[in-house]
């Protein structure tokens, strides 16, 4: 859990800007507060009438079917999501642009809806000509070109569900998730660029796919250029696919709990969850929260830059601007290549006005400096908003000055891969806000900072933030581990959903969102298992146990800290330093490589044989304990570690 200075709790609200309160589609606390009510009062006649914004082939019968913790949404409805992201829009929006990509090398392409949506039937039919069929599970493991949404939105159309893997994860990493999804498809590409430089995905792929027997074709997009192995009657080219494919193809009736996708998240026994959303709900939450916490409008220029690999990348890239016809920007490489105002160019050149992008990228732009923002026009810019993590207020305040000039609200927005849409968030016309604050729930979420008792904790105590009610975006579990899902979610506190991050309340009722209480790092906005690494850690054959931890980072949010114990007739050293960090990278994915790897003769148990990672934290941070070791078997361990650590820095 993050260190909290409680006197961010004192920060006196901001009111939004004059000029977009008098604009925005909620323009005062009031009528927030007036729809938040009526929501509570009623929730599922709130979410009914927001249901009427989905194009339903039938319309439900019920709203909410709710059994702790399994809920049903829009019972007997039926809808296709790919229709509500696409054909609905044809009528008055089929030459407005739905994609604008930027490659790396500057490249672009621009597709209107009539052209998306074209793109996406021949894809489809390129599916069901394979033989996918609904329920069928595709893997998605690409880069950030246009065809990756087009992929999605194909599956959303035939009823396949997708589960995208990031292209950064390791051969090892996709290998688990295509095994434990069972993937009859895989959908890659020979490779993609990142700062300059060929990332040559399909020989990662091709290296998972010999653990997978599942799979029964490699479809493979033409990215780069570069000459790949090939598995003749496994792999095919998208474009030879494509080309002989019909430019129709129906959308058809799906119910509205229909798996939509699964996208695999950390947990904290080493082993990736599998959360499944299914349709409507998902569609639904993802469609209002766009609309209302963006404030979007029908000229927008909409840039989300989270990779779609991430939950971010589904709900606000893809699913959520989509169902509201915006304009989207979608840029392939890195925020620095070639230069560091990569950012600041496009969106001068594309006119953005919403600009969604991470805590970390935000903190990563203030390190950078000015001199690369201030020779570009932002002028377009109307609001801005964070995710990932918390925001610290001073990179809160750097942002709305540097970048928003004051003019732009800016919405924290606080969520999880599990809740699918956004939770808690300012309402960028009505909600006064606090450098550094989520604000308040929005109408629909019952969110509250409760002790493990369930009881409310007082302004300024941390507690626990739970949702107390079931929300239509909400997972329906964790695929093929339902007792996984409800030990995690629903037991720890019964009867609520627990959220897994620590919070404090201020008085005026505005959520502090902490970081996790559990052992999932956050690393640049990803989440990563502590157990995944530790794991591929001992697998390296120099190595007999290791642990790892968390610390923060001005621009990671967190970094990666390892402590381990190597086996006998093994030395520590900086080049078994490097062999480690690099193992790590090779079974994970780069994203896991750790910022510093300490060599222990013991690390700290307590009598029972538990790792105290809690001390470990503080060793990681502080370079001593000042915490309560009465459990500690071996108080020896905790001086040897400071001083191995002081030893490694030095």
């Amino acid at each position: 859990m993050q260190e909290f200075d409680p006197h961010v709790l004192d920060e006196k609200p901001i009111p939004p800007p004059a000029d977009f309160a008098k604009k925005a589609r909620i323009g005062s606390m009031e009528e927030y507060e007036e729809m938040y009510a009526a929501a509570a009062a009623d929730p599922q006649a709130f979410w009914a009438e927001e249901a009427k914004n989905i194009d339903w082939f039938e319309q439900p019968t019920k709203v909410l079917d709710w059994k702790v913790p399994h809920a049903k949404w829009f019972v007997g409805g039926k809808l296709n999501v790919s229709h509500n992201c696409l054909d609905r829009h044809l009528e008055k929006n089929e030459n407005k642009p739905a994609l604008l990509w930027e490659a790396e090398d500057g490249a672009t392409l621009q597709l209107t809806y009539a052209e998306l949506h074209e793109r996406v039937c021949q894809f489809a039919n390129v599916l069901l000509s394979l033989g996918v069929k609904p329920t069928d599970c595709v893997a998605i493991y690409m880069p950030m070109i246009p065809e990756l949404p087009i992929a999605m939105l194909a599956c959303a159309r035939v009823g396949a569900v997708h589960s995208i893997v990031f292209g950064g994860f390791s051969a090892v990493a996709l290998a688990d998730r295509i095994a434990d999804a069972k993937s009859k498809i895989l959908i890659t590409a020979d490779g993609g660029f990142r700062r300059g430089k060929v990332v040559a995905l399909k020989d990662t792929a091709d290296a998972a796919l010999e653990k997978c027997p599942t799979i029964q074709k490699s479809i493979v997009v033409k990215r780069t250029g570069e000459k790949v192995a090939w598995k003749d009657g496994r792999d095919l080219w998208w474009h030879e696919l494509v080309e002989k494919s019909p430019k129709d193809c129906p959308a058809p009736a799906f119910d509205s709990e229909h798996p939509l996708f699964i996208l695999y998240t950390s947990g904290t026994t080493g082993k990736p969850k599998g959360v499944l959303h299914t349709s409507a709900g998902y569609l639904l939450q993802t469609q209002w929260s766009t609309r209302l916490v963006f404030d979007l409008r029908d000229d927008d220029v909409y840039w989300c830059t989270a990779d779609i690999g991430w939950v971010t990348g589904h709900s606000y890239m893809v699913y959520g601007p989509l169902a509201n016809a915006a304009s989207i920007v979608m840029y392939e490489g890195a925020p620095d290549f070639p230069r560091k105002d990569r950012f600041w160019d496009i969106i001068e050149r594309y006119k953005v006005s919403i600009f969604y992008s991470s805590a970390t990228a935000v903190r990563a732009f203030m390190a950078w400096g000015m001199e690369w923002i201030d020779p570009h026009d932002l002028s377009s810019l109307r609001l801005l908003g964070t995710v990932g993590e918390p925001i610290n207020p001073a990179a809160w305040k750097w942002y709305s000055e540097a970048i928003g000039k004051g003019k732009c609200p800016i919405v924290d927005t606080w969520w999880q891969t599990e809740t699918g849409s956004i939770m808690i968030s300012p309402l960028p016309g009505a909600t006064p806000t606090k450098p550094g604050c989520a604000t308040k729930p929005l109408p629909g979420v019952a969110a509250r900072v409760v002790t493990m008792q369930g009881e409310s904790v007082k302004p300024g105590e941390t507690g626990y933030l739970i949702l107390e009610r079931p929300w239509p975006s909400m997972l329906r579990t964790i695929y093929g581990d339902d007792e996984r899902f409800q030990r995690d979610y629903w037991s720890r506190i019964p009867g609520v959903y627990f959220t897994g991050d620590a919070a404090q309340i201020d008085k005026d009722g505005y959520i502090w969102v902490l970081g996790r209480v559990d052992d999932v790092i956050k690393v640049a906005g990803h989440r990563l298992s502590s157990m995944e690494i530790e794991s591929a850690l001992v697998s390296h054959p120099a190595v007999a146990e290791a642990a790892v931890v968390a610390r923060p980072d001005d621009i990671k949010g967190e970094a990666i800290v390892t402590f381990v114990i190597l086996r006998s007739g093994h030395k520590p050293s900086k080049e078994l330093r490097a062999a480690l960090s690099d193992h790590i990278a090779t079974t994970i994915g780069t994203i896991a490589r750790p910022a510093e790897i300490h060599f222990a003769d013991l690390l700290p148990k307590t009598r029972s044989g538990k790792i105290m990672r809690r001390l470990l934290r503080e060793v990681a941070q502080k370079g001593a304990i000042s915490g309560d070791t009465t459990t500690l078997e071996d108080l020896s361990v905790i001086d040897r570690l400071a001083k191995a650590k002081g030893i490694d820095e030095e």
